[in-house]
């Protein structure tokens, strides 16, 4: 099941240690910066399986579907803030600077593999911003928000450099199954079966069916009806196209299997959830 987290403040910073070996597939209207210190993660975001090496930096576009699947044998490490980009870019983002939020933007979700120096000047980044985030006054908040806009432009920096965007797994497994993300998110709009894929990619459905859920902890058809859900909120919030069709355009056969699969994953019928969520434009003089 897919969950939209809620996350009421402008902020939120945390490093953890634990693991849950199965955490849902999720989505959040704030951007998010992971940074991965170390364990044994497939680290999914939208159509794209990323196998985490420590160093690795993940930027997050708002309404990303994105889920870790961590292997509880290895101690698991990351860090993540979570920020609203409406907040940072009217609050923060300093009026004479480039968009430093373009990295977010334009790139939606990348990963950035740190080395050395500039590993080392994250990490730090994140602990001081753990640090003044724990403390109450006013200062700690202001140096805070003055340590994140500094993590922001060094992100921007970073990103100019070229990116290598060609995935590299450490086994035939984890490619496989990026070749199955990639089936669905072509196709998840039709009606998909183990035959088709398995025709498609050359490789026995059973062998598919196992290796999928090993990889990513959900099995083929959960990810995609959470794909199709995922999809269906996005055309919720941003248009006025009615529900109906938007059931059928995102692979749903019946309109009441859509309403029913809807508020399973989400608490909500499709009707609420465009009401609660719905884009509408935003008047700063009111502010």
């Amino acid at each position: 099941m897919s969950t939209q987290h809620q996350i009421t403040r402008p902020f939120t910073i945390g490093t953890s240690s634990d693991f849950n070996a199965h955490v849902p597939y999720h989505t959040h209207f704030h951007y998010e910066i992971y940074y991965f210190h170390s364990g044994k993660v497939n680290y999914l975001i939208n159509d794209r399986i990323h196998v985490l090496e420590p160093g690795d930096l993940l930027l997050m576009h708002g309404m990303t579907l994105h889920s870790a699947h961590v292997d509880p044998s290895v101690e698991y490490h990351r860090s993540t803030l979570h920020f609203d980009p409406f907040y940072f870019k009217h609050f923060i983002q300093p009026p004479f600077a480039a968009d430093l939020l373009e990295p977010f933007e334009k790139l939606k979700n990348v990963k950035l593999q740190l080395q050395g120096e500039e590993q080392a000047e994250v990490e730090a980044c994140f602990l001081k911003l753990k640090e003044l985030y724990a403390l109450p006054d006013s200062f700690s908040q202001q140096r805070f928000q003055a340590r994140l806009l500094d993590l922001l432009i060094l992100i921007n920096q970073l990103c100019e450099k070229p990116l290598k965007d060609k995935p590299t797994f450490p086994s035939s497994k984890e490619r496989h199954v990026q070749d199955i993300i990639s089936y669905l998110e072509s196709h998840y709009s039709e009606d998909i079966t183990l035959e088709g894929i398995q025709a498609s990619l050359h490789l026995s459905k059973f062998y598919l069916s196992k290796t999928f859920k090993e990889v990513t902890g959900n099995t083929i058809f959960q990810f995609l009806m959470l794909r199709r859900i995922y999809q269906a909120k996005i055309e919720l919030i941003d248009g006025n196209q009615p529900i109906t069709d938007i059931g059928y355009e995102v692979g749903f056969k019946h309109p009441s299997h859509f309403s029913r699969a809807f508020k399973l994953h989400t608490s909500l019928t499709p009707e609420q959830y465009r009401k609660q969520h719905q884009l509408h434009p935003i008047d700063l003089n009111k502010l």
